[in-house]
């Protein structure tokens, strides 16, 4: 292996690691009917979604998850 890949090995490694932390953070969903009306209901009542706990660590798992696939590419790329 290079030095390139080792290092773009571990920092793929430090971001499935992140996701997986971020995701397990995060609060659960209410599933069936209760949730759907809470759901909606919640929605049209926060205007600070963006704000709270659960909505940053939405955004950071997208984040965390692009960047885990773009280095998955990346490795894929350099490894051949």
């Amino acid at each position: 292996m290079t030095p390139v890949a080792i290092v773009l090995t571990i920092l793929q490694l430090l971001s499935g690691l992140a996701v997986t932390v971020i995701v397990l953070m995060q609060s659960g969903k209410s599933s069936g009917l209760s949730g759907v009306i809470a759901g909606g209901a919640e929605t049209f009542m926060s205007k600070g979604k963006a704000k709270t706990l659960d909505a940053k660590l939405a955004k950071a798992t997208k984040w965390f998850g692009l960047g885990f696939v773009i280095l998955t590419l990346i490795l894929t790329v350099v490894m051949k």
